[in-house]
């Protein structure tokens, strides 16, 4: 390895050996998380059930609107309801259970150090997130940088995707990343990647400079689209494996798209060959993407298919109660009220119906408003942030990519219902900022009236806010946490239990354990040139000859 940095400390630093896991995996176990952001744009004047149900499938629709009733979410300060509208201006301040899921147990590594130019470079492991997103947050690679490499400041130069692994740069100050990622943007940084694909690759060198655009966050989901941005990526075979019929590839990119690499072998008909999104022909079809697909504009959606063994959930609002005799505020008509009343209590299970809704169904109101459709139960979700009208078969795609996921997970989406027989949810130990408009449970002890209510310093060892890439929402921990002082110590700690199907907290159907293996993609980082050095990892030991692996 060579450098031009005199001062360059060359190691191979590890996490430490406690989180590393005999399993093959590294898990956290389940904690409450607070949020606090601003209203993007794309949310103004929209009813935060259907913006949350629509932006976020980590839980059902029903679940967000039992969260929302729960209180945990409130908006400029004030408890927000399933219909409130989302402003401009508005503050978000929410409360999750965080479900963080397995990464693999390999390390990270400190490859090098600059302690005069203040940066680092690292080999991250696949599996893992650069940043706090989605339901990553401790198992993210700038939070273990701090918690358990002990660094303050880290300053991400470039970015991975969370399946790819190899050599990102980290800035310790923000001048130094800030010169850093200048280098990055004007594409004076020589990057190369290694990357095993499916099929017989030419020998000759090959250039694909189809545009690229991402039309589904959620999945995130990329494609060769003509209103784009322009990409480039040369490609050179570096041997053929006959037994798995795979080539393994050194990838020059030479812009920085997301997926560029992933989705320019996809148009060329040589994808990852272990790539989840990109490789599968149950989600592509026979010609896996190869030449890209159709971009014609449709309207066409669909409802949610639940699968077979869970035909009659009602966790994506299927069959609710919408009332026959109710138009928004319309008024029950007697002549037929008593004979609709007894063929909805027969029909419907109350244990996942509305308070009110219960109230209309036992005489205890005479007019009840009907639950409006949302578009995530009519498939009009699908789309909603793309910035392109989407074809009949991109609809097509990002379905399959919900289903499968759904089906990875155990359908724990379409079982999340127990939480309509359950209580509000209680958050514990969450860290907050204090304000003039707290919610009751931060303003006091629910559990204890008498107990003395403090704000302590949070244990963790910088407080910088991390934006949430995918959710949008970032960490408010601002190094403060709520705690009782009579229940602090008494309080357990939250922990998995495999034998129980729910979480005991917010009643999270619970899936087994991924295979390690899934967890990564045959996509490395292997080498970076820059200003300051070229720096380079070992080859990927997947990307030997006659390396092969669980297809």
């Amino acid at each position: 390895m060579e450098s031009t940095s005199s001062s360059m400390s060359v190691g191979n630093e590890l996490a430490s050996p406690d989180t590393i896991k005999k399993t093959g995996l590294k898990k956290i176990p389940p904690y409450w998380h607070p949020y606090r952001t601003m209203a993007k744009g794309r949310w103004f004047d929209r009813e935060i059930l259907e913006l949350v149900s629509s932006e976020f499938r980590d839980r059902s629709v029903e679940y967000y609107r039992y969260a929302l009733e729960s209180g945990v979410t409130t908006i400029n300060g004030k408890i927000a309801k399933p219909g409130t509208i989302v402003r401009n201006g508005d503050t978000i301040e929410n409360i999750v259970h965080r479900h963080e899921p397995p990464v693999t147990s390999t390390p990270v590594q400190i490859l090098y150090r600059d302690p005069d130019n203040q940066f680092i470079v690292i080999n991250k492991p696949g599996s893992i997130p650069v940043h706090a997103a989605g339901r990553y947050f401790k198992n993210s690679l700038v939070e273990i940088l701090k918690d358990e490499f002990g660094y303050k400041n880290v300053y991400t130069v470039n970015r991975l995707d969370r399946l790819t692994s190899g050599l990102m740069i980290i800035g310790l100050t923000a001048n130094c990343a800030r010169s850093l990622t200048e280098e990055f943007t004007a594409g004076l940084v020589k990057k190369e990647y290694i990357a095993r694909v499916i099929g017989e690759f030419p020998e000759r060198e090959v250039t694909c400079e189809e545009p690229l655009l991402t039309v589904d966050r959620q999945m995130g989901l990329n494609i060769v689209h003509p209103e784009g941005k322009h990409a480039k990526t040369i490609f050179k075979r570096l041997h053929y494996d006959e037994i798995t019929n795979t080539s393994v590839l050194h990838c020059r990119p030479q812009t920085g798209r997301s997926h560029q690499i992933r989705v320019h072998l996809q148009f060329l008909g040589h994808s990852i060959a272990n790539d989840p999104i990109y490789s599968s022909e149950r989600i592509w079809g026979s010609k896996l993407g190869k030449g890209g697909i159709d971009t014609t504009p449709s309207d066409e959606r669909s409802a949610p298919v639940p699968p077979p063994d869970y035909k009659d959930s009602v966790a994506e609002g299927r069959h609710r109660i919408i009332h026959p005799w109710s138009s928004g505020n319309a008024v029950a008509s007697p002549s037929n009220k008593n004979s609709l009343l007894k063929k909805e209590k027969e029909k419907h299970n109350p244990a996942w119906r509305t308070k009110e809704e219960s109230l209309a169904l036992t005489g205890g109101v005479e007019t009840v408003e009907a639950p409006k459709i949302l578009p995530r139960e009519t498939g009009h979700d699908i789309g909603l942030g793309s910035p392109v009208p989407l074809s009949s078969e991109a609809v097509g795609i990002i379905t399959r990519l919900r289903n499968q996921k759904d089906e990875d997970e155990d359908w724990s989406r379409w079982r999340d219902v127990v939480f309509r027989a359950k209580g509000a949810l209680k958050p514990r130990n969450v860290g907050a900022i204090p304000s003039a408009n707290q919610r009751d449970y931060i303003s006091h002890d629910q559990t204890n009236p008498g107990a003395d209510t403090t704000f302590e310093p949070h244990n963790r060892a910088n407080s910088s806010a991390e934006q949430d890439t995918e959710s949008g929402l970032v960490d408010s921990f601002n190094n403060v946490t709520l705690t009782s002082k009579a229940t602090k110590d008494s309080q357990p700690e939250v922990t998995e239990n495999a034998d129980l199907p729910y979480c005991p907290e917010c009643y999270l159907p619970l899936h087994p354990d991924p295979n390690p293996e899934k967890l990564y993609i045959f996509l490395h980082a292997i080498r970076y040139t820059t200003s300051l050095g070229s720096f380079e990892t070992d080859m990927p030991e997947w990307a030997a000859k006659g390396f092969q692996w669980d297809m």
